[in-house]
C-alpha cells in the first residue's frame, strides 16, 4: 500500500514538472510566432544580431523553433503518462535527449552578445533544463 501511494505521489509531481515545462514551452513558441511574423524582438534571439525583426531565414526557423517544441512538449507528456503517444522505452530515451537539448541550450543564451537574450532566455533556459530534468527522473 506505502509503495502505490509512493508511486501515486511521483507520478503527481512527473505530471505537474511536465505541464510547467509545456506552459514554458508554450509561452516561447508565443514568442517565436511573434517572431516569425515580423515582430521586432530580435534582440531576444539568435544572439542579438538582428535586434529588430529577423531576416526571412530566422523567421523560418522560429517556425522550426515551434515545431521541436511540440515534440518536446509531446515527450515530457508522454513520459509523465498524461498522453501514451510512444511506447515508454522511446519516451524515456527521448526524454533524455531533450533534457541535453535543453542543458546545451543554456550555455549560448548565457554568453549570448545581446543582453535581452543573456537577461530574458538564459532563466528560461536553466527552468526548461531543470523541469525536462525532473521529468526525466519522473
Amino acid at each position: 500500500m506505502a509503495d502505490r501511494a509512493s508511486r501515486r505521489s511521483a507520478s503527481v509531481a512527473s505530471m505537474i514538472w511536465a505541464w510547467l515545462f509545456v506552459a514554458l514551452l508554450a509561452a516561447l513558441a508565443i514568442f517565436q510566432i511573434a517572431v516569425a511574423a515580423g515582430a521586432p524582438l530580435g534582440r531576444f534571439t539568435w544572439g542579438g544580431a538582428h535586434p529588430g525583426v529577423l531576416p526571412a531565414g530566422l523567421r523560418v526557423a522560429a517556425v522550426v523553433s515551434i515545431l521541436i517544441y511540440a515534440v518536446m512538449a509531446a515527450l515530457a507528456l508522454d513520459r509523465a503518462g498524461a498522453v501514451e503517444l510512444v511506447p515508454d522505452d522511446v519516451a524515456a530515451a527521448g526524454m533524455w535527449v531533450v533534457v541535453g537539448f535543453c542543458v546545451f541550450s543554456v550555455v549560448p543564451n548565457a554568453i549570448s552578445r545581446s543582453a535581452g537574450e543573456r537577461y530574458v532566455m538564459t532563466p528560461v533556459s536553466v527552468a526548461l533544463a531543470v523541469l525536462a530534468l525532473l521529468v526525466a527522473l519522473g
